[in-house]
């Protein structure tokens, strides 16, 4: 770890990094979330991210739209592919969002010891993530989409479509 991400993570006090935020994107993250000050990170404006959330943007690019509420404990990390949150989305408490993987096709060596991939996550806007919930590395979530509670997402979903279970699947269209 070089000094520049050092200092990043561990010197720079949160409430720090939270008006950082505010005067270069509008956007209110509590000072209890623990947001990377990374140049990877767009957070767009009257975004909410509430306390105990944490937000990695070091692998790729995340961007968040503007107006959307990220719940209390909720965890976003990029991979190299990177992250994409449309604008008025709705995440709720205790959700993952995780654009990044591990390959584990070699027996021979361990699973961390194995090269990460990334295919990136994009979640259109207008969207309502329910607790619990996690959307994976290569997921595309349509726009107007709800994603029931505790429900896992791992491929493309459908504009205006209510999935739910693990595999996530589609039990209803909005119309």
């Amino acid at each position: 770890m070089n000094i520049k991400k050092f200092a990043q993570r561990f010197l720079i006090p949160q409430w720090l990094t939270s008006l950082i935020y505010f005067l270069k994107f509008r956007c209110f993250i509590s000072h209890r979330a623990e947001v990377e000050l990374s140049s990877n990170l767009m957070i767009g404006k009257n975004t909410f991210v509430s306390s105990f959330t944490k937000i990695k943007a070091t692998d790729g690019t995340i961007e968040i739209g503007e107006n959307t509420s990220i719940g209390v404990s909720s965890f976003i990390s990029s991979g190299k592919k990177g992250l994409k949150i449309g604008d008025k989305c709705l995440i709720s408490p205790n959700v993952s969002i995780v654009a990044g993987d591990y390959r584990y096709d070699r027996i021979d060596m361990p699973i961390l010891e194995q090269e990460k991939t990334s295919k990136g996550i994009v979640i259109g806007g207008n969207v309502w993530i329910g607790a619990g919930a996690v959307i994976l590395d290569g997921a595309s979530v349509g726009a107007g989409s709800i994603i029931t509670p505790n429900s896992v997402v791992s491929s493309t979903i459908p504009d205006n479509s209510i999935v739910q279970g693990n595999p996530a699947k589609v039990i209803f269209t909005r119309r």
